[in-house]
C-alpha cells in the first residue's frame, strides 16, 4: 500500500474519531470557508503526490524557470527589496523635501506621484485642471519643475520609479534632461516609467490617446530606452489598479498578464526582438489582506508569465521569462474609521509581499482613507518594511512557504482560473478588444459589485466598519494641499514662456508634429529635443492630440 493511501486511510479515520467529536460540540464558524476572492478553501490539505520531473517543471529552484519560487537564487539573503515609498504633493519643492526626508530614513528607492493634470497631460494654468494641482500628487509643467524635483538628489545614486501612463514619454524626457544636467550619462539611470495604458482604460482613466498611438508610444520608449537608456524598466505592467477597481485575485494576475501579452505582440509587430526589451518589462501589484491568496498570487503569476515567454513568445534569454514585481499594500483595504488599524492590515500585506517575492515594495500609511500622508504616518509604513526585512526571520531562507499543501493548492487553483481568462480573452482576439467589448470592466465590475453587498449584509466583517466599531473623534492631523497652489504653478509658467527660447520651442514641437504623422518615426529622441527647450508638458502632449486625437471611453452595464 503506497503512502497516499495510507494518509487517506488515516484521514478518513480521523475524521470519524476525532474530528467527528469536536464538530458535535463545536460546529465551525461557517457552513464553507473561502479566499477573499471566494476560491474554495478546505479544512484540511494533504501531500500531494508529485513526481521529481513534475516538482521540477511545477517549482523547480529559485532563479532559475519556472521561477515559481522566485527570480533571485538567494533572494534576500543576497538584498532586501527596494524600499520605494511613493510620494508627491503640491509643487516640487515640497516633494523634493519628502524625498530628501524618506531617504534619510532609510528609503532605498524614489516613487513619484503625480497630480491629475500632470497624469492626463495638461499644464497647471489649463482651464481643465482648476481644483486638482497638486492634490494627488506634485505639479510638473515643465522640465524647470523636475529639475527642482530631484534637486540635490543624485539620479546615479537612486533609482526612481515613476506613476505615469499616457504622457509617460514626455516625463521620461523630462528626467533624462534632469541627469544629463546633473552629469549623469543615460546609461546609468535606473528606474521605472509605469507607461501602462491598457488598464488605465480598463480601471484607471488617466489615458489620453487611443489604444493605436498610445502602443506606438511605448514601442517607441521599449526600442529608444533598449539603446540608450539600458538599465530603464520601461513599463510596470499594473495589476493594482485592476485589484483597487474591485477585481479577484485571479482577475487582478490574468487582466495584468494578458495586457503584457499585448504589449509584447506590438513590440515584436513593429520588429523588436523579444529578448531585446523583454528583459526590462516589469509588473506592479497590489498586496491585500488574505495572506496565503496574495503569496500563492504572486508565485502563480512568475509561473505563468515565465511560460508565456518561453512557449508563445519564443524568448531564449532566461531574463526575457522572469516575472519581476512592484508591491503596493491595498489602498483599498484602508479605512478611514479607527486608521491606526490600517498599521495592521499594512504589516499582513507586506508579509504577504516579501513571502511572494516581491523585488521593491510601497507600504501605504495608516492616514491614507482620509488624505495625504504625514510625515509621521510614512515613517510608520517605511519602518513596516523594515523591521518585516530585520527582524522577522522572514527573509531567512528562499521562498519560505512552498512546499504547504495548502500553498502549492492555492498557487495551482489561481493558475487554472487566470489560464481560463486568458484563453477565453485570447478567443475574443486579444486584450485590446476584449477591453473595447467591455468584458475585462464587466468582469471587475461584478466582482466589486459581489464584494460589496458582502460587507453591507455583514457576510465579510470589516473591523472598525461593520464590526467592533466605536464613536470616534475626527482626526487632527491631515495634511492639506495649499489651495493656492494653482496660482503658483501659474505664475512659474508665465515666467517660464517669457524667459525660454520661444523659437526654439516652436522648432521642437513641429519636428514633434511631422514626426508623429510619420509611423516609422521613433518619437522619444523628438520628445527629448522639445522637453530640453522647455515646451510644457501641455504643449508637448497637445500637438499629440492634434495627431492621435483622445480615446473616448464606451460605458459599460
Amino acid at each position: 500500500m503506497d503512502k497516499k493511501s495510507l494518509i487517506e486511510q488515516q484521514k478518513e479515520k480521523w475524521e470519524n474519531t476525532t474530528l467527528k467529536k469536536v464538530l458535535q460540540k463545536f460546529p465551525e464558524q461557517k457552513e464553507s470557508f473561502s479566499t477573499s476572492s471566494w476560491l474554495p478553501v478546505e479544512r484540511l490539505y494533504l501531500p500531494r503526490q508529485m513526481s521529481e520531473e513534475e516538482y521540477l517543471e511545477r517549482i523547480g529552484f529559485p532563479g532559475e524557470y519556472p521561477f515559481t519560487r522566485g527570480v533571485q537564487p538567494t533572494m534576500y539573503r543576497g538584498r532586501f527589496w527596494t524600499m520605494r515609498q511613493y510620494a508627491g504633493f503640491g509643487t516640487a519643492e515640497e516633494s523634493n523635501q519628502r524625498y530628501k526626508y524618506l531617504l534619510s530614513q532609510g528609503q532605498t528607492g524614489l516613487s513619484v506621484a503625480f497630480d491629475l493634470p500632470t497624469q492626463i497631460g495638461y499644464d497647471s494654468d489649463d482651464p481643465r485642471s482648476v481644483g486638482e494641482v497638486g492634490k494627488v500628487g506634485v505639479a510638473i509643467d515643465s522640465l524647470e519643475d523636475m529639475e527642482i524635483l530631484f534637486r540635490g538628489i543624485p539620479l546615479d545614486k537612486v533609482s526612481t520609479s515613476m506613476t505615469i501612463n499616457a504622457p509617460a514619454a514626455v516625463l521620461l524626457a523630462f528626467y533624462i534632461a534632469v541627469a544629463q544636467k546633473q552629469g549623469v550619462a543615460k546609461e546609468q539611470l535606473r528606474g521605472t516609467i509605469q507607461n501602462d495604458i491598457l488598464k488605465e482604460y480598463i480601471a484607471r482613466g488617466t489615458y489620453i490617446f487611443p489604444p493605436k498611438p498610445s502602443l506606438r508610444l511605448i514601442t517607441n520608449i521599449f526600442e529608444y530606452c533598449s539603446k540608450e537608456v539600458p538599465k530603464w524598466n520601461t513599463i510596470s505592467i499594473s495589476g493594482y489598479h485592476i485589484r483597487e477597481a474591485g477585481s479577484t485575485a485571479a482577475q487582478e494576475v490574468a487582466f495584468t498578464l494578458a495586457d503584457g501579452i499585448e504589449y509584447v505582440k506590438a513590440a515584436i509587430k513593429v520588429g523588436l526582438d523579444v529578448d531585446q526589451f523583454a528583459g526590462r518589462l516589469s509588473f506592479f501589484f497590489n498586496a491585500h489582506n488574505d495572506l496565503f491568496e496574495e503569496i500563492a498570487k504572486f508565485r502563480a503569476a512568475r509561473r505563468i508569465w515565465a511560460k508565456i515567454m518561453k512557449e508563445k513568445f519564443q524568448a531564449k534569454k532566461e531574463k526575457s521569462m522572469m516575472l519581476r514585481f512592484h508591491t503596493q499594500t491595498g489602498g483599498s483595504t484602508l479605512t478611514a474609521q479607527q486608521p491606526d488599524n490600517n498599521i495592521v492590515r499594512v504589516t499582513i500585506q507586506t508579509l504577504a509581499a516579501v513571502l511572494g517575492g516581491t523585488q521593491s515594495l510601497h507600504t501605504n500609511s495608516r492616514d491614507e482613507a482620509l488624505g495625504l500622508p504625514t510625515e509621521d504616518s510614512v515613517r510608520i509604513a517605511l519602518r513596516t518594511q523594515q523591521i518585516v526585512a530585520y527582524e522577522s526571520g522572514v527573509t531567512n531562507t528562499v521562498d519560505p512557504l512552498a512546499g504547504s499543501y495548502f500553498i502549492e493548492n492555492l498557487t495551482d487553483k489561481i493558475e487554472e482560473e487566470v489560464l481560463k481568462y486568458l484563453n477565453k480573452i485570447e478567443t475574443m482576439g486579444g486584450m485590446v478588444q476584449a477591453i473595447e467589448n467591455g468584458y475585462v470592466q464587466k468582469e471587475i465590475q461584478d466582482a466589486a459589485y459581489k464584494y460589496q453587498q458582502e460587507i453591507e449584509k455583514g457576510d465579510r466583517v470589516v473591523v472598525g466598519v461593520n464590526k467592533f466599531t466605536v464613536e470616534q473623534e475626527k482626526p487632527k492631523e491631515i495634511l492639506r494641499v495649499n489651495p493656492l497652489l494653482r496660482k503658483v504653478q501659474s505664475e512659474k509658467l508665465m515666467k517660464l514662456r517669457k524667459n525660454r527660447n520661444n523659437q526654439e520651442v516652436d522648432k521642437a514641437l513641429q519636428a514633434l508634429r511631422e514626426g508623429a504623422r510619420d509611423e516609422s518615426v521613433n518619437l522619444m529622441p523628438l520628445i527629448l529635443d522639445a522637453a530640453k527647450a522647455y515646451a510644457t508638458l501641455g504643449e508637448i502632449c497637445n500637438v499629440l492630440r492634434d495627431e492621435f486625437g483622445e480615446y473616448r471611453e464606451s460605458i459599460v452595464l
